[in-house]
């Protein structure tokens, strides 16, 4: 591995400056080059190939736990710490996730509901519990306003709007494409922060018409929908950070491929046992 180092930074730096760093003889180096690749080089070279492969699928996102799923996915037989160090010898590094920022300015409003889901964010069934809450994507042309439902049991996002305004509507929107997708149900908890868009009485008289059990987050205490922030985390860092969105339209393309197209779809999720959302409620259908 030392010597396929010193190949891989040969024209960064002199060769026998990196021999001497690393405690290797350059004679032997070049030894190693006039030499046909070993099988476990060759394995290593192909495995190199799918991890950029994979990597760049997942939008720079994906560490070397993610990565092995892939892999393994595809035939190949690696542990973990195989691909790190392959990974770590390449500098190919997945994004950080950042810590979520509050949104929201619950202090300043009065608590329309109980806080019902008591930071339960582990269901057993699908549709005991969805989450909900907005954030804002920077444009050229403004502000964007996102509202998501996500169910508690899978992760998956099954409800989501985009908007000009910051308002009930677009909560609303969000809301009805779950009830949309999931179909009619009874005593669902639907669960958000204390945010006015969320205490209005349109919101709420949308929950009580489809007999949804309204939630809220105590004041202050913006853990109470972490899951849901923790996703809109995971957006900005691994999708908008990296954007500089022209228009409203451009982010909202951007924003509907990133939900439908990689996160349901194809994003392993650790806390499913990686796999993607849609891919565990089909694993799970019979609940």
């Amino acid at each position: 591995m030392k010597y396929a180092f010193i190949h891989s930074e040969r024209k960064h730096h002199y060769v026998r400056r990196l021999c001497s760093a690393l405690n290797v003889s350059a004679s032997g180096y070049y030894d190693w080059i006039g030499r046909p690749p070993s099988e476990t080089q060759k394995t290593n070279q192909r495995l190199v190939t799918k991890i950029r492969c994979y990597h760049e699928a997942s939008r720079q996102t994906y560490g070397s736990p993610r990565i092995q799923r892939d892999l393994l996915a595809s035939g190949e037989s690696v542990s973990r710490q195989r691909v790190a160090r392959l990974m770590r010898a390449e500098q190919i590094q997945s994004k950080m996730a950042k810590r979520f920022v509050v949104t929201t300015n619950s202090k300043s409003t009065t608590a329309p509901a109980p806080d019902r889901l008591q930071r339960r964010f582990k269901t057993e069934l699908k549709n005991e519990a969805w989450v909900s809450d907005t954030t804002f994507i920077r444009t050229r042309q403004g502000w964007l306003y996102l509202a998501v439902l996500m169910d508690l049991y899978s992760r998956q996002i099954i409800g989501w709007a985009m908007s000009s305004r910051n308002d009930s509507i677009l909560v609303a929107d969000a809301l009805t494409m779950a009830i949309w997708r999931r179909g009619k149900l009874e005593g669902v908890i639907v669960h958000s922060d204390q945010g006015s868009t969320y205490a209005s009485g349109s919101y709420r008289k949308l929950l009580q018409q489809n007999d949804l059990l309204c939630s809220m987050s105590r004041k202050g205490e913006c853990h109470d929908n972490a899951v849901a922030e923790s996703f809109f985390g995971s957006l900005k860092t691994e999708l908008v950070d990296d954007e500089d969105y022209r228009t409203k339209d451009e982010a909202k393309q951007s924003i509907f491929e990133y939900i439908e197209v990689f996160y349901n779809r194809q994003r392993r999720h650790s806390y499913l046992g990686y796999v993607s959302p849609f891919e565990y409620e089909r694993a799970h259908a019979h609940n």
